[in-house]
């Protein structure tokens, strides 16, 4: 029997039959336990974990080198937070190199769409990313990614809006929509579902990143979301558990502080944004009217329920 023989690629990235055959790994071979296909014609060592990028990278390999990952597939490899969506979104500048396999949807794009290489692989601009999802995820998962963008360095808000304003495709009026929402200075996804799901009811929308300094000019306080004119602090609290005692004890400090400069705040938990988001807005709602803001519809818009259904 002979001995396995060496190959000349790295199986711990994809590659196609093709490329195993013709290095020397036997039909039988990739059927085995050591390797896992992932499209038709693709392979990867099975010890390599099965994650995202690897997915694009096996997409990737059996296009020709201009193709680039686009739309999630873009975002994903960048790092930035959308949707968990079952396709790998391929980009080719002509017809023809396209390749069609279950797990791949293809898009031709125009021969000047700008195109980047971020870990070794070729992807859409953020700009241009974010304008692709916008025919694919919704107004409010698009902010989200947008603000993460932004988060990441990628672009700013102003990038963003001047990109989209000219552009006249499919998908175009919504990105310039939730370009307009877009904020630096947000620090998670939950932030801005909050923050979508004030505005998109017709309450006033909040500042984002407020800051609070010590009189020596040191930074005391940072406020996710609040109205700094009404004292009014509206934050979301991912934590499910107080057992750390010494969070315990900023906590009870900041408590302090609130009740210390007049200060009003108002929690939001994850249940207020999955399941009863109509009772987040009605508590911020009383909370703002509390403040005496002079600025609240008579009733609320009914534009939130699209996104934030309420489930009882």
């Amino acid at each position: 029997m002979s001995k396995a023989k060496p190959v000349d690629f790295e199986m711990r990235r994809p590659f196609t039959y093709a490329a195993a055959i013709a290095a020397g790994v036997s039909p039988s071979s990739l059927r085995g336990p050591n390797f896992r296909r992932i499209f038709r014609g693709v392979y990867v060592h099975a010890l390599v974990p099965a994650r995202p990028l690897i997915r694009v990278r096996a997409a990737l390999v059996i296009h020709p080198p201009p193709a680039f990952a686009s739309h999630t597939s873009a975002a994903t490899v960048c790092g930035v937070v959308v949707p968990d969506l079952p396709e790998v979104h391929i980009s080719v500048f002509e017809e023809r190199d396209r390749r069609r396999r279950a797990g791949i949807r293809n898009h031709v794009a125009a021969s000047d769409t700008p195109v980047r290489v971020v870990k070794g692989i070729r992807v859409s601009s953020p700009e241009q990313t974010f304008v692709e999802l916008a025919g694919i995820v919704n107004q409010v998962d698009l902010v989200v990614a947008g603000d993460d963008l932004v988060r990441l360095k990628q672009t700013t808000p102003e990038g963003l809006r001047e990109f989209c304003a000219p552009l006249r495709q499919t998908g175009a009026l919504d990105a310039r929509r939730a370009a307009a929402h877009v904020r630096a200075g947000v620090d998670s996804p939950m932030e801005t579902r909050l923050r979508m799901l004030l505005v998109l009811a017709g309450l006033p929308e909040p500042a984002v990143n407020h800051k609070i300094f010590h009189e020596d000019g040191q930074l005391r306080y940072r406020f996710d979301l609040s109205y700094p004119a009404l004292k009014l602090l509206v934050e979301y609290d991912g934590r499910q558990h107080r057992e750390d005692l010494d969070q315990w004890d900023r906590d009870t400090g900041r408590k302090d502080w609130f009740d210390h400069n007049g200060w009003m705040h108002v929690p939001v938990f994850s249940r207020g944004i999955y399941r009863r988001p109509d009772e987040t807005l009605e508590r911020v709602r009383v909370a703002l009217k509390s403040r005496g803001c002079t600025t609240l519809p008579r009733v609320l818009a009914d534009d939130w329920r699209r996104y934030f259904p309420v489930r009882r």
